[in-house]
């Protein structure tokens, strides 16, 4: 009779449709020391650590950017200064390639900002729009509070060591921020391109900048965001895509260089199956 009854069952559920649940998978492994995923649903797939204070390198350009484009208009013009090639270059930071008496664009500037992650850009873009680097920074600690960024504070415009390691933030912040700033169609342009080329102009030689995120190329539905990197903060990622019509948005800091996309890869697959399931 029991048997007989499980077969009842069985055939019934097939009949009225009834199927089992969907079981949730494992969170995968993350070995980064901190690190968050949410949706735009404020879902939260993911939690390590989140709030704890620690230097985010040049993840501290996405304010940057931030800040560059609610103050300027992207055909500005800035003229590249021998401060601006010699601050990346003495810091042994990396740099978009500028050279002294360039001009470019904001909107140009902006992709050798974000895309090779170029010190020199973020100089530049601070010393015009602060005016002046420290008080571009003050608008950088204004807009952290404004936006409820508890956990961040800023000591430069670029990430770089010095002074104070560029200061500190929690993976829950960046990624607040990130939702945020990825509301700009321009912000989503820039972190979302691969490679952005910039031809030769009586204003300034022909450069081309790649993106140094390698999850765009990694994985579908990818929106980008920024790596960074410095001895102090380790292997960095904050990262953004598109799963099960939400948009994602996670951060890994101090992670190890190759294994951030790959984790980041499985987050957002995670996040997906989360997602699917309800």
């Amino acid at each position: 009779m029991r048997i007989a009854g499980l077969i009842s069952s069985a055939v019934l559920a097939v009949v009225v449709g009834v199927s089992t649940p969907a079981a949730a998978a494992d969170a995968p492994t993350v070995k980064a020391a901190s690190a968050y995923v949410v949706d735009s649903a404020g879902t939260i797939h993911f939690g390590k650590r989140e709030t704890r204070r620690v230097p985010v390198a040049s993840l501290v350009k996405v304010m940057t950017a931030y800040v560059v484009l609610r103050e300027a208009r992207l055909s500005d013009t800035i003229t590249i200064t021998a401060t601006d090639v010699k601050y990346a270059a003495r810091g042994g930071a990396a740099t978009a390639g500028l050279r002294k008496g360039e001009r470019l664009t904001v909107r140009d500037l902006l992709y050798g900002l974000m895309l090779p992650s170029g010190a020199d850009a973020a100089n530049a873009l601070a010393r015009q729009y602060g005016p002046g680097k420290t008080a571009f920074v003050a608008k950088m600690n204004r807009t952290a509070a404004a936006l409820g960024l508890a956990g961040t504070r800023y000591t430069n415009p670029d990430g770089m060591p010095t002074p104070g390691n560029g200061g500190y933030s929690t993976a829950v912040d960046q990624a607040k921020l990130a939702q945020r700033a990825l509301a700009s169609s321009t912000f989503r342009a820039v972190v979302g391109t691969k490679v952005h080329q910039v031809g030769k102009t009586a204003l300034h030689r022909a450069h081309t900048w790649k993106n140094s995120n390698k999850l765009l190329s990694q994985a579908e539905g990818v929106l980008g965001v920024k790596t960074g990197y410095t001895n102090a903060a380790g292997y960095c990622l904050l990262f953004a895509g598109e799963r099960g019509g939400r948009q994602v948005v996670g951060v890994l800091l101090n992670d190890a260089n190759e294994r951030r996309f790959s984790t980041a890869e499985q987050l957002l697959d995670y996040a997906d199956e989360q997602i699917a399931v309800g």
